[in-house]
């Protein structure tokens, strides 16, 4: 068995992951090497090896929904883009990449689209996540350096959140910090977030300000560094919906430390005023002198694994290469170095406006890389409009079939994780190499490769020529030395010679950030969201993401552990809203927007505030219908970052009562008629769909079931009707329905599929979707890591854990990521207190 040291390729801390195959099973553990995790990794990250299989995935390449080989796709590519490009020009052509491309990757892309193709309308779905960060650091630094590493948030007097669920978002990074406190009782920690996050478990202050005030609460900092009189307290604390109790107990916090770090990420980013939110936080480090030393600075963690690789290769539609701009020094110095008269030398289109000018005609062919922007894009309707419209759609996926693929006119079948070799970079400028680990999946191509075949087709192909990724990381590095005089801090030079055995050994590498040319306050003049909620649409909705599943689910949608914790769409409530709006916990509700409709699960939540909901980001048309928050979400955007404001909508909520609910468990999923709403969800080899509808399916289901000429069992009764189907001894389908949603013994249904029940009464309780035996159900998973349920938490509650750490050392749970320590320590003190009721 050999090892193989790679990198996870979720959320932008980087860890060092090693992997390992044996009897075709991926194993995976924390790289203890790898100074970002030293060995420490999330749910997620811990269940890499359960993503790497081949369910879903695209093999070959496809034209016309139409399996052909690669000469025919990218002959048909070459072509259809040439014409194009001779018929409207260049500008007429778009890339839409990804931060989950490795660095090589995006580096042929760019070259090709900026370089050769000749417009810069390349751009990616990192401008949904940091592209304010960007414009921040550029404004404040003249370049877009993040001058912070991890050890400064394990080497501070305090560590500021702001707009972070870090505890979810980034949780290995955050286990970081937990450490950091508890080996430094000193260290002081604050929350500035509108709702009461998992990461508010260690805050000693937590400020729920007004949603998209937060840039009012820094200028507020600022003056009272520098002595000015425009933002008082009064003046913020009115501002931010906040006391003055709560605003000078953060100043002086702030002040007073020693050293501090913030941290920001969406919260911040995602606003119509995201880039000065940025420099806002920015301007308090410079002012007040915490910054550039151990232990200060303003840290924008990156929400992917490569959105800063993509950063340093002018991943974006207004960047150059190599951290240079449009500007005539740096476009000679790219176009001599490429050696090209095409380069091109206006900024491009950023993501939004990329995907109106698809609608409107004027961009006429789109090639999207590793991302579903048919999901992850603001008003998502819209943009599904756009793509269906697109003469020339091409995809460069992993999966075959995904909401923006559908639109494609030609599929090219990428390499995944496991499969791919290069290099990533972190959020604190860290390189690290993905190495392969296992062999390409039937002709499934390196996205760099891909490029350079097309690139071949456009006549280009001279200046695309790598064999291997090492070349191309190398000309890279280069392009960052060539004429850098020290002006660039972004500098590879250590790295441009490497040979090939030495890129293939290179360990992680941290840029460093150099000596800033520049450190200017730039002036911000708070602003709120763009947000306007009235008596038709009176709430505002906050999306982002969940614990245990990542952007759109291409990988984590499909493991059933990662879709335990929280399993459909869901939309938190405060309890006033909930009583307002008639809404019972659990039950189903209609979210709405002027742009779409959303149908979710309650859930009343005591740290949700009153006027606000919070709905995941993740859901997609594979694994709900009409579970995309995105389609609520107006494309407002940033006018400097182009990042649009996807925290803060206006929308309207209301109950709905189906007619029933149901559980659908079946080897192969029928083709459910257009009125059934249905939520899929992960389960170890069988399909799993929770239903609704106001129109009866029931005698759908066993007609269905008859034309396969199973053998049925069913039980009906006013209020409950179930059904199993059976060929030949085998389960081939389960079906639970009921007026409110029926309560099953999932974990005995499952089994059933692989080792059928044979007596009567064991079919007569898996009817009744009962547990057989003495088999107790978990409850809602707590702990996905090793698969403890609440039920089983509460027992050992009541049995005297009445710590995290006592229930670790009984269940195991909350020792590994350490995630769903908050969750631990909310079921402790409601227990507790039910037993003082008692």
């Amino acid at each position: 068995m050999t090892e193989t040291r790679t990198t996870c390729p979720y959320c932008g801390v980087g860890c060092g992951v090693v992997a390992s195959v044996e009897a075709g099973e991926v194993r995976v553990r924390g790289d203890e090497t790898h100074p970002a995790n030293y060995g420490r990794l999330c749910v997620k990250g811990s269940a890499l090896g359960e993503t790497t299989g081949l369910q879903g995935r695209l093999l070959r390449p496809m034209l016309n929904d139409e399996e052909v080989d690669w000469a025919q796709a990218l002959t048909a590519a070459g072509s259809r883009l040439r014409e194009i490009i001779a018929t409207y020009g260049p500008q007429a052509v778009a890339f839409y990449a990804s931060g989950q491309l490795l660095t090589e990757d995006y580096y042929a892309a760019n070259k090709l689209m900026k370089g050769f193709i000749g417009a810069a309308n390349i751009d990616t779905n990192s401008r949904l996540c940091m592209s304010s960060a960007v414009t921040g650091y550029k404004r404040a630094f003249g370049e877009d350096i993040v001058p912070c590493s991890y050890e400064d948030v394990e080497n501070t007097d305090l560590v500021v959140l702001v707009g972070s669920n870090a505890a979810w978002t980034h949780p290995v990074l955050f286990q970081r910090l937990v450490q950091a406190r508890q080996a430094n009782p000193a260290l002081k920690v604050v929350v500035i977030d509108p709702r009461r996050t998992a990461t508010c478990d260690i805050a000693d202050l937590h400020l729920a300000l007004t949603p998209g005030s937060d840039a009012g609460l820094f200028v507020g900092l600022l003056e009272r560094i520098q002595g000015g009189e425009s933002w008082p307290a009064e003046r913020v604390a009115a501002f931010c919906g906040l006391s003055v109790t709560e605003v000078n107990a953060f100043y002086h916090a702030f002040i007073t430390a020693p050293r501090a770090v913030t941290l920001y990420t969406m919260g911040i980013n995602q606003s119509s005023s995201g880039s000065d939110k940025c420099n806002a936080i920015i301007n308090v480090h410079l002012a007040s002198g915490k910054f550039a030393r151990e232990g200060c600075g303003p840290f924008s963690l990156t929400g992917q694994p490569n959105a800063m690789g993509g950063r340093e290769v002018g991943g974006l539609a207004n960047q150059l290469a190599a951290h240079m701009n449009f500007e005539p020094d740096d476009l000679s110095r790219v176009a001599r170095f490429w050696g090209t008269e095409r380069l091109a030398q206006t900024p491009g289109l950023m993501a939004v406006e990329l995907f109106d000018a698809i609608a409107r005609g004027e961009v006429k062919a789109v090639w999207i890389m590793g991302t579903n922007p048919a999901v992850s894009l603001p008003d998502s309707h819209a943009v599904c409009q756009a793509l269906a419209a697109c003469p020339l759609v091409i995809v460069s996926e992993v999966m075959r079939d995904t909401d923006t693929s559908r639109f494609a006119h030609i599929r090219f079948p990428a390499l995944g994780w496991g499969e791919k070799n290069g290099t990533v970079t972190n959020s604190e400028r860290r390189i690290s190499r993905q190495r392969a680990f296992l062999a390409a999946p039937g002709e499934a191509k390196p996205d760099w490769w891909i490029i350079a075949q097309v690139a071949h087709q456009l006549g280009y192909g001279e200046a695309f020529r790598w064999q291997h990724p090492q070349e191309i990381f190398c000309e890279h590095a280069a392009l960052s030395a060539f004429e850098n005089d020290g002006a660039r801090a972004f500098n590879l030079r250590d790295l441009v010679t490497l040979t090939r055995e030495q890129w293939d050994n290179l360990p992680p590498y941290q840029w460093p950030a150099g000596a800033l040319v520049q450190r200017r306050i730039v002036a911000v003049e708070p602003q709120i969201h763009g947000a306007r909620p009235d008596a038709l649409y009176p709430l505002l909705l906050n999306s982002g993401r969940i614990r245990d599943q990542w952007h759109t689910m291409t990988r984590t949608g499909y493991v059933a552990r990662l879709m335990q914790h929280i399993a459909e769409p869901q939309v938190e409530v405060s309890v006033a809203d909930a009583a307002r709006f008639a809404l019972q916990d659990g039950h189903l509700a209609r979210l709405s927007s002027p742009r779409g409709v959303m149908v979710a699960r309650v859930h009343i939540c005591a740290g949700q505030p009153q006027g606000q909901l919070f709905a995941p980001m993740h859901w997609n048309g594979c694994f709900a219908r009409q579970g995309k928050v995105n389609a609520l979400v107006e494309g407002r955007c940033d006018p400097h970052s182009g990042q649009p404001e996807s925290k803060q909508t206006a929308v309207r909520i209301t109950p709905w009562q189906p007619g029933w609910q149901g559980e659908l468990y079946a080897r192969t999923l029928p083709e459910l008629p257009a009125f059934v709403y249905w939520w899929r969800k992960a389960a170890a080899g069988v399909e799993h769909l929770t239903l609704a509808s106001d129109k009866p399916l029931l005698d759908w289901i066993m007609t269905h079931c008859n034309a396969h000429g199973w053998q049925l069992h069913i039980a009906r009764t006013s209020e409950r009707s179930s059904v199993l189907a059976w060929h030949h001894g085998e389960l081939m389908l389960g079906y639970w329905e009921g007026t409110t949603l029926p309560e099953l013994a999932h974990s005995s249904v499952v089994p059933a599929f692989s080792h059928p029940p044979v007596g009567l009464v064991e079919r007569h309780t898996l009817l009744a979707g009962r547990a057989a035996g003495e088999r107790v159900e978990q409850g809602r998973i707590i702990c996905s890591c090793f698969g403890i349920g609440e039920t089983v938490i509460r027992e050992a509650i009541a049995d005297g854990c009445h710590s995290p750490a006592a229930l670790g050392a009984k269940l195991r749970c909350g020792t590994n990521c350490g995630s769903c320590v908050p969750e631990l320590k909310g079921l402790i003190a409601e227990c507790s207190a039910k037993q003082k009721v008692a």
